[in-house]
């Protein structure tokens, strides 16, 4: 079964070459298709900005009960999805290529890829189930395995889900303030800097006085050191994977220490 994207009346910044599409391969098409109804991404497809179709792996299955799982030889718990539909499947649709199999020993999901992948023309999803996927199937079918963490999940959709609202998010106009990515966690190796909204005063608890002086500049500033700070404090792997601190990330955080740079959430 392949589904098309829905038609629109708003259109905004179209995807170089026209809208991105991803190709996703699944036992339940209809989990992906309800996801892709929601939020950002429902609103990215209706615009035509992405083109998401999700793809039944049944399908492939040439018995009454498409079938596309056995039991793994040389004994063993559970059920592993079979070559036969899987391949079948996934040659009659002819997918964008690469076609990413979801898989815990793949190369981990991160922005910088989300990124790349919005960037591009497309890619493809295969989400496994069960124990996994004959070797055949990864080997010979896929390009890559990709990973969206050391976390067991009962199957790929819940993983296709992440990797396709990450990367539709990237897409130009889906979000429809490009500076809303741009200053998000991992855009730049950082994490975001704390937000606050109204009340300015709540239960005794004070805005920072810099995001209430109506001083642009002097406000980018302070975000731009607890992005800094927040990241050196709970994710320093980030700074040491960009190299550290540059001279004059130092100084900028030296400018803004004390009590109006401390993170409330983290005194």
């Amino acid at each position: 079964m392949s589904t098309t994207p829905a038609s629109g009346e708003r259109v905004a910044e179209p995807h170089a070459g026209g809208p991105l599409r991803i190709d996703v391969f699944s036992i339940f098409p209809q989990m992906l298709e309800q996801f892709w109804t929601w939020s950002v991404v429902g609103r990215g497809r209706e615009a035509g900005l992405v083109d998401l179709r999700a793809h039944d792996l049944r399908a492939g299955a040439t018995d009454r009960h498409r079938t596309v799982d056995d039991a793994p030889f040389g004994g063993g718990a559970g059920m592993v999805l079979r070559p036969e539909p899987v391949f079948a499947a996934v040659e009659a649709v002819e997918p964008i290529r690469p076609l990413y199999l979801l898989g815990p020993s793949g190369r981990p999901f991160d922005q910088t890829l989300a990124r790349q992948l919005a960037d591009g023309d497309g890619f493809s999803l295969l989400c496994g189930r069960y124990e996994g996927v004959d070797e055949r199937i990864r080997v010979h079918l896929c390009d890559e395995e990709l990973s969206v963490g050391d976390v067991v999940l009962a199957g790929g959709e819940v993983a296709a889900m992440l990797v396709v609202e990450a990367v539709a998010r990237l897409v130009p106009g889906v979000l429809g303030n490009s500076s809303s990515s741009e200053d998000e966690s991992f855009a730049a190796g950082l994490l975001e800097y704390p937000q606050w909204t109204r009340p300015a005063t709540f239960r005794g608890w004070e805005v920072p006085e810099a995001l209430l002086s109506g001083d642009h500049g002097r406000i980018a500033s302070w975000r731009r050191a607890m992005a800094l700070a927040r990241t050196a404090r709970l994710r320093p792997d980030l700074l040491a994977a960009r190299g550290g601190l540059t001279a004059e990330e130092e100084e900028l955080l030296a400018h803004w220490s004390g009590p109006e740079g401390e993170d409330p959430r983290h005194p």
